[in-house]
């Protein structure tokens, strides 16, 4: 083993990849692997760069999305390839299969795309309405008649909404999880005091929660995580889009909203509203949505980010720590957010 192939393996989590890279070197016809190195940025899968002689590949364990699902995203990839979004094409095994299967992990490999991440206010504004136009392209590709791996899409999904009832319980179930523990952590005691301003927020503005669960607006295929960890740059140009896991039929608001609040805003405890402006622009240039649809998707984001806890559900119930960097600053965001609420709306109302 190289010394390279000694930053393989980090952690339980990912302790087989070693042995596995002998039978996905076989299954891909990659040959010998010179070189192994984890990805960290990776929050829901085990990624990894490999250098081979035939060249640098991105080696995705699938464990967010059940295998059959991940077969399904993948040929979509090469769909989408073809159709000259900027994406990578799946590399097929021997057996003509997308998804490689050791024991029961599976995995998928794609050539490397050479790029970096620009997060947030690094963007210019123009590269911000590039990154809405890419949106909005990627929304038509997905729903274009040629993609035939995707069915039309069928009836609105429902878009449950928490009540500010069971968004209080649940903090509440938090805060006694919190005082039970014998030796807590500077993180459960930061915790706390953010889910005891939390509910101040909670009696302040609940009254303004979405009250139907039916999202207004066009709804198609989307690809649901478009954001700095998933778009490389190269150049100043879009170079790539990856982590297509999560594809499915949403509002085509919720996803323009999403993805502007956390390129935009969120770990920075702000929202950029001028890039953020820029985006929409960019985006409504090719999917001309109307904008009360996309002021449905901007409340129904914020409400859900007031009434969710889901970074302390993977610390407290999954006792998984990756995401614990990203409650405070996403508290941070929420109560920036809810103080200007409509200057955020009228960030989404821009014209192209």
């Amino acid at each position: 083993m190289t010394e390279a192939m000694d930053n393989a393996s980090c952690g339980s989590r990912y302790s087989k990849i070693e042995e596995d890279l002998v039978v996905l070197g076989e299954s891909f016809g990659l040959g010998e692997v010179q070189a192994c190195r984890f990805l960290p940025n990776g929050l829901m899968n085990g990624n990894w760069r490999l250098e081979t002689a035939d060249g640098a590949f991105a080696l995705k364990r699938i464990m967010d999305v059940p295998l059959p699902l991940a077969r399904r995203n993948l040929a979509v990839l090469s769909e989408l390839a073809n159709a000259g979004v900027p994406v990578g094409r799946p590399m097929a095994t021997s057996s003509g299969e997308t998804v490689a299967e050791v024991a029961d992990r599976g995995y998928c490999l794609i050539p490397w795309l050479e790029g970096s991440h620009q997060p947030g206010t690094e963007l210019t504004l123009d590269q911000a309405g590039d990154l809405g136009v890419l949106l909005g392209q990627i929304h038509r590709s997905l729903n274009d008649e040629r993609t035939t791996r995707l069915p039309p899409p069928s009836e609105p999904p429902a878009a449950p909404v928490i009540t500010p009832y069971w968004a209080r319980v649940e903090a509440d179930r938090f805060l006694t999880l919190i005082a039970a523990l014998d030796c807590p952590t500077a993180f459960d005691t930061e915790a706390a005091q953010a889910l005891g301003e939390r509910k101040v927020l909670l009696d302040r503005y609940a009254h303004f929660h979405p009250t139907t669960e039916v999202a207004a607006g066009p709804v198609g295929w989307t690809h649901g995580d478009v954001q700095h960890r998933n778009v490389l740059w190269r150049d100043g140009k879009i170079a790539g889009v990856i982590d297509w896991d999560r594809i499915r039929v949403r509002p085509f608001g919720e996803e323009v909203a999403r993805t502007a609040t956390v390129q935009f805003g969120g770990e920075d405890g702000f929202l950029d509203l001028e890039r953020t402006s820029a985006f929409v622009a960019g985006y409504r240039s090719v999917v001309p949505i109307p904008v009360p649809a996309l002021a449905d998707a901007v409340q129904r984001l914020w409400w859900k980010r007031m009434s969710d806890y889901w970074q302390l559900d993977f610390h407290y119930d999954r006792d998984d720590h990756s995401c614990d960097h990203l409650f405070l600053p996403a508290e941070r965001f929420l109560a920036w957010w809810t103080e200007r609420r409509e200057a955020v709306q009228e960030a989404f109302a821009a014209m192209p």
